[in-house]
């Protein structure tokens, strides 16, 4: 029986946080501007940057100083995470309208079997439907890959932002994929990519050949040069499973207070007792968190909720702490406080973690990871 060749899509939304601060906030559109810090002071890092604000080298991860030389005008606008959810579960529901196999991979990205839709329609059809549709129903501009492999159709849909639509078919990687820069490759990460580019593999190409195989076997196992070159080539996963994340959750505590406090130093005591509890069921239950924040209700009965994002996956209770204590000295103005409320969101357990990892990156693991990994 003839094996059916899998089409996948991997559909990302091009600067999904900035896309939704011009939704609430039409006027940004002819903005330089960029999202992170509290929007009224310089203090802080930027979670991302619209396209215009990129063209002056602004990124993710910047601190509010930094950028604001490099562009005096930048607009700042501060994080609402509540508006993301919004928009993402609009995304994804949107996406269920096509298939029923979607995987989500972060807020605002998916993988989606499309190969049984493709029957009966191309799937360049498919892909301006649904970019025109998330255009005209939401207003969130998106790139598309397809391909037959989830690997392969995350890097098609990197190569033309924004609202690009990609196509790789296992006959064109050696035209569209050799060529690109070892360090666009999905999976290798900041500490490899250098490490190759010193023994000359500038490019994915590179290092798909033979004579560079002894070389790169000196920095990386066996397994993991298996494992990238199986994705390179088209032969690793195309299997869109949508239960695969689906423990996903929230783990939250919070305290109402005897009397209303202001004084910063006994709100943030109240605070670490939170974190320490939250934490010790994140440990107990084996699970790790990526996205941590801090909630207080004021003598007004009016709320404040201010979230944070990690670039990884953490259980280091020193990392969750330090960056909840910088939530509440960026965002607290002194009123007299009568709730307190600590969440860890975006929850996933340790070993569907590992899982991902081994999806893109093979056992090329970091310190950080091998210390989740072996957490007791």
């Amino acid at each position: 029986m003839k094996n059916v060749v899998k089409i996948i899509f991997h559909i990302d939304l091009n600067a999904f946080y900035c896309s939704c601060a011009i939704i609430k906030e039409p006027y940004l559109k002819d903005k330089v501007f960029a999202i992170g810090g509290s929007g009224v002071t310089r203090r802080g890092v930027l979670s991302t940057a619209s396209y215009k604000a990129r063209k002056y080298g602004i990124g993710s991860a910047m601190n509010l100083t930094d950028a604001f030389e490099r562009y005096p005008k930048l607009v700042v606008v501060p994080s609402d995470f509540k508006l993301y959810r919004k928009y993402s579960q609009l995304f994804f529901k949107f996406l269920r309208t096509f298939s029923d196999l979607v995987l989500p991979a972060s807020i605002d990205e998916a993988y989606v079997d499309m190969t049984e839709l493709s029957k009966t329609k191309h799937p360049m059809q498919i892909a301006k439907e649904i970019q025109d549709g998330l255009m005209d129903l939401y207003q969130l501009p998106c790139s598309i890959g397809i391909a037959p492999t989830l690997f392969l159709a995350k890097m098609a849909s990197d190569m033309k932002k924004p609202l690009g639509i990609t196509v790789i078919r296992k006959k064109d990687i050696v035209e569209k994929l050799f060529p690109l820069s070892i360090k666009e490759m999905h999976g290798i990460g900041k500490k490899t990519y250098p490490r190759l580019e010193e023994i000359g593999i500038k490019t994915i190409g590179d290092f798909t050949k033979e004579m560079n195989k002894e070389p790169i076997l000196s920095l990386m196992s066996k397994q993991s040069y298996t494992s990238y070159m199986d994705l390179i080539l088209g032969r690793s996963n195309h299997i869109v499973d949508p239960k695969k994340y689906s423990v996903h959750q929230s783990m939250s505590n919070e305290t109402t207070l005897n009397y209303l406090i202001d004084q910063p130093e006994i709100i943030l005591k109240t605070i670490d007792e939170l974190v320490d509890k939250t934490y010790q069921r994140l440990i107990k239950e084996a699970y790790v968190v990526k996205t941590v924040g801090i909630k207080l209700k004021f003598s007004d009965f009016t709320s404040m909720t201010r979230s944070f994002s990690f670039n990884e996956y953490h259980d280091d209770v020193v990392v969750i702490r330090n960056r909840i204590h910088e939530l509440f000295e960026q965002y607290y103005d002194g009123r007299p406080v009568r709730l307190i409320g600590v969440s860890f969101q975006q929850v996933i357990l340790k070993k569907d973690l590992k899982v991902d990892i081994n999806l893109f990156n093979y056992q090329n693991f970091t310190k950080r990871d091998e210390d989740i990994f072996n957490h007791k």
